[in-house]
């Protein structure tokens, strides 16, 4: 059977769903030209923090984007001063031994509180191991969500309870979880909204075509959310991919892709609270890339300057997304010396709730090993547990015997 041109972009139109039909109509441009991001990143606010208006509608026809309300922004930027003070002091307690390893997102938090806010009480979000602070932004408590880097067996946190997927340190399973959460959602009727995170060095990987590729297929709800911070590891992004974008790899799934400035907490919050918009209404997943820039190195056990020149930090660090909202902020008299001072009073009880937490030493089990490895404990396992028990037992009474001599 031959299709026509006509019927293949109409099918093409109804797959799309309802954003791309309104772009179609309103703007007279194809489903594809709907599926291509901006041709910039869009930007609302300059590194200087003065509006830009020439990209605070969007930069092409199909990507129209409305200033967040002031109490929105204001919530946003208190967020952001605590996901940076909070950044500063794990860095701090991993230096002081109280940590086994932390991944900054020094310079990234824009893009956590953002995708945090954006979403709905019943919305899930899936992190990487770098998104400690979009994990409190959406509500879990500080210290259960650094439990994961103090090296302890477990997560810290519930993700049914607060529908936040554990951190990931592999790259991509997240998305996987991700998709299979937006797919159960759907298949029940609920009204869910996934947002899936990831950076650049995860779009080299297998699960991130299948991720993606599924969501497509099945009209997913998820929004792939790429903090594009220039570096995996210490592999700079032109030797990953020679794409115009990483958010122009979306078309090649059949959703559509936006970047946005990363560091324009603004920008974000208009891009990804559009982003959810549309999912919800059921224009099915969505990319939206983040152009941003990991200020610290990769980890504690990581040297930076093995592969990056100080020139380009400092080129960085002249767009910092705090300093950048705060001059926004300032100059608009939505913040005022008071209202600074009341979030950074909040940002410095944090860090005290994380100093304390993480520096109680935590009761040990040495019977959690076989606890939780199958729900009903095989021969074997129970075998290996009666011999600990044993041993435990033999040494406790030597240490008795010692002690009475």
């Amino acid at each position: 059977m031959t299709i026509s041109a006509d019927s293949a972009a109409q099918e093409s139109e109804t797959r799309q769903g309802s954003a791309a039909s309104e772009a179609v109509r309103k703007f007279g441009i194809t489903v594809e030209d709907y599926m291509l991001p901006a041709r910039h990143p869009i930007q609302m606010v300059s590194p200087d923090g003065t509006p830009n208006a020439h990209t605070e509608q969007g930069a092409q026809p199909g990507h129209e984007y409305g200033l967040p309300g002031d109490a929105e922004l204001l919530a946003a930027y208190e967020e952001l001063v605590v996901g940076r003070r909070v950044n500063d002091q794990n860095s701090a307690l991993v230096r002081q031994g109280r940590m086994a390893v932390y991944p900054s997102s020094h310079g990234q938090e824009a893009c956590q509180v953002a995708a945090a806010l954006c979403l709905a009480e019943g919305d899930w979000i899936f992190p990487t191991y770098r998104d400690s602070v979009a994990v409190m932004a959406r509500g879990v408590d500080p210290v259960q969500t650094m439990t994961l880097f103090r090296g302890d067996w477990h997560g810290g946190y519930d993700p049914a309870r607060h529908k936040v997927g554990i951190q990931c340190t592999p790259l991509t399973t997240q998305l996987l979880h991700a998709v299979g959460v937006a797919h159960a959602a759907k298949l029940r009727g609920e009204d869910t909204v996934v947002l899936a995170m990831c950076g650049d060095g995860a779009t080299s990987e297998g699960d991130f075509h299948e991720a993606l590729n599924f969501a497509a297929v099945f009209h997913l709800p998820v929004i792939f959310f790429v903090q594009n911070n220039q570096y995996a590891i210490s592999v700079p992004l032109a030797h990953q991919s020679v794409a115009p974008s990483l958010a122009h790899k979306a078309v090649g799934y059949g959703m559509a892709g936006e970047r946005v400035d990363g560091n324009d907490l603004v920008a974000l919050l208009a891009v990804l609270g559009r982003a959810v918009k549309l999912a919800r209404e059921g224009s099915g997943p969505l990319l939206v890339e983040a152009h941003t820039y990991r200020m610290q190195a990769h980890t504690n056990a990581d040297d930076a300057t093995r592969y990056r020149q100080d020139s380009e930090v400092a080129e960085w660090l002249a767009k910092d997304p705090l300093t950048r909202m705060r001059t926004y902020l300032t100059e608009r008299e939505l913040l005022d010396d008071a209202g600074a001072a009341r979030i950074a009073d909040r940002a410095e009880a944090v860090a005290a709730q994380l100093r304390e937490g993480l520096g109680e030493d935590v009761p040990v089990n040495p019977q959690d090993l076989f606890s939780y490895v199958f729900s009903t404990p095989t021969p074997q396992l129970k075998e290996q547990s009666a011999q600990l028990a044993d041993e435990l037992a033999r040494d406790a009474a030597a240490t008795s015997e010692e002690s009475a001599r």
